[in-house]
């Protein structure tokens, strides 16, 4: 499936020396915008740890964290493998990495080092939590982020319950911070010729993600309200059941509301003066989204659908995982795409979502297996000296 890369990073080398999600998600993105990416990798690496179909290693994560890379297998702790993984770096324009400091300042691996081989390399070091810190050595995952970055707070509020959201979203918001981090790096190196290092602290990264909102009053000092956000802390906050399905319906205004409960054959409630004023109070959001759960039922989710876009009010069936494939709206914009994997057979591969107009990105390289690549980079890298 290897093409040649049109999208607007062609020409950017990324060595990717990084585990699980986080740093493997964020080289992989730019990888889908044309980077050369090289995964400096063994087979211990987690993310290859899991349920697979034919090959160990090819999990489903694997699949969708790794494509658009070239694999090498490199034992690090090994002298003269070492001694290669370094040369390979002098000819990158990125390295992305989360392995904890001490490791990398053992292998030789730390900015300073790898700054006086290579000045105009963006070292991009991504860890649980900020480096100057007195956590800056503590283990983290996604759950121990979202408990750190007041997302578990936030949950417990909204449900009555400390629960995790269930995404890994620590892991992936971080990964495109990462990815705009590096953009915006290698933009300065091209105006200046000087490399620098990124930290990219997972905790950091959500805790000013989840303050944009729920920061509320506590913005101003001192404080003129609490924290929390009203509209998404309510109970009521939620999906609805239509008569078929599922949806998310969302009245913005008195009129949608109005209009709503017209189509649903309830025109007395189209008259409570909660949705006959200028706006609405947000002291009766969760009456109102109690409301909008009760006459959702009337009618199916394509009748809502037809409903809601001649009125403007704000809705979208819900996705069912297991149904994704065959939304019209996934299918028509390519987001699920049936592939041949060279071991792996038919699987199904993420669209890239965004789009250029003049330097479009490409899935070029399914994952590979570990260290599949590891004679031709290295046969590159001997006729480069």
């Amino acid at each position: 499936m290897t093409q040649t890369a049109t999208g607007p990073l062609d020409g950017v080398r990324v060595i990717d020396l990084s585990t699980v999600v986080m740093g493997p998600y964020a080289a992989q993105i730019l990888g889908d915008l044309g980077a050369d990416v090289i995964k400096i990798e063994s087979p211990a690496d987690t993310v290859r740890v899991g349920r697979f179909r034919t090959t160990p290693g090819m999990t489903p994560l694997n699949l969708n964290v790794n494509r658009n890379k070239r694999s090498v297998a490199l034992n690090l702790k090994d002298e003269e493998e070492r001694e290669q993984a370094l040369k390979l770096i002098d000819t990158a324009d990125v390295l992305i990495t989360n392995m904890r400091p001490g490791a990398l300042s053992r292998l030789g691996l730390n900015h300073a080092d790898l700054a006086a081989r290579n000045p105009g390399l963006i070292y991009a070091h991504a860890q649980g939590f900020r480096g100057d810190s007195d956590r800056a050595g503590n283990a983290a995952y996604d759950e121990t982020v979202q408990a750190s970055s007041g997302l578990v707070d936030v949950a417990n509020r909204a449900l009555g319950k400390p629960v995790y959201l269930p995404t890994i979203i620590g892991d992936k918001v971080s990964s495109l911070t990462i990815a705009y981090t590096v953009l915006a790096a290698l933009v300065h190196r091209d105006r200046t010729g000087e490399g620098q290092r990124v930290e990219i602290p997972m905790t950091d990264t959500l805790i000013a993600f989840n303050l944009v909102e729920h920061l509320a009053g506590h913005v101003f000092e001192p404080a003129e309200g609490p924290t929390g956000f009203g509209p998404s802390l309510n109970p009521g906050h939620q999906a609805v059941h239509t008569k078929d399905g599922m949806a998310c319906v969302i009245p913005y205004n008195p009129r949608n509301f109005r209009d709503f409960f017209h189509a649903a054959g309830r025109p007395e409630l189209a008259e409570d003066p909660r949705v006959n004023g200028d706006a609405i109070d947000g002291a009766d959001h969760e009456a109102l989204a109690a409301m909008i759960a009760e006459c959702a039922p009337a009618l199916t989710t394509e009748e809502w659908t037809e409903v809601c876009a001649k009125h403007s009010i704000p809705m979208a069936p819900v996705l069912e995982l297991d149904k994704a494939q065959d939304d019209e709206y996934v299918r028509d914009g390519h987001l699920l795409d049936v592939v041949e994997h060279p071991s792996e057979g038919s699987i199904r591969t993420i669209g890239i979502p965004v789009k250029f107009s003049a330097t479009p990105g490409s899935v070029r390289r399914l994952a590979p297996l570990p260290g599949q690549d590891t004679e031709e980079v290295l046969r590159e890298l001997a006729t480069t000296r």
